[in-house]
């Protein structure tokens, strides 16, 4: 393939800019400032290509803990609340790109516990938090309510398992 322009390219560097090299000019360096066909975006940021389709977890999926937990957090709610009490599971990304997650709890865990967002994407290392709500509702029950959520990266095949314990006074 020639190194060569277009034709129809208006702005291109003439015979005595080419001969600088192609990415200084002559008596000084930097880059040329005419926008080259295709690369009038270069260096403005990035798009995120693929990811999760389809948001929803895949039927049948279940959630299993993994065998070392990575967190434990606990809390409080007044058992008499209609509301119940919600608690924020910061995670900290930790992956070197983009991870689409499923987020769940496991089958043994309390009834009265439940998660948010259940799917999404995870940032980059350096990125931003990904922030879990933990909800729990006793609905006049009484007692420690335990639970795991498992935070599972289809992509890498890789999970993250945190306990949760409510004290519902």
């Amino acid at each position: 393939m020639g190194d060569y322009f277009p034709e129809d390219y208006e702005g291109g560097p003439n015979f005595e800019e080419g001969m600088g090299g192609s990415q200084a000019k002559m008596g000084g360096g930097g880059t040329n400032n005419v926008a080259t066909p295709g690369m009038e975006d270069f260096g403005t940021g990035g798009y995120v290509i693929g990811g999760l389709e389809d948001t929803n977890i895949p039927e049948g999926f279940e959630f299993v803990a993994g065998s070392v937990p990575d967190g434990d957090h606990a809390f409080k709610v007044a058992s008499g609340s209609s509301m119940g009490a919600s608690y924020d599971l910061v995670v900290k990304p930790f992956c070197m790109g983009y991870e689409d997650y499923y987020a769940g709890l496991t089958a043994d865990s309390h009834p009265s516990l439940s998660i948010t967002p259940t799917s999404g994407r995870m940032d980059r290392r350096g990125g931003e938090e990904s922030v879990f709500e933990v909800t729990c509702k006793p609905g006049g029950q009484a007692g420690v309510f335990k639970g795991q959520l498992v935070i599972f990266l289809p992509d890498e095949g890789d999970k993250l398992t945190y306990n949760i314990e409510v004290e519902s006074y």
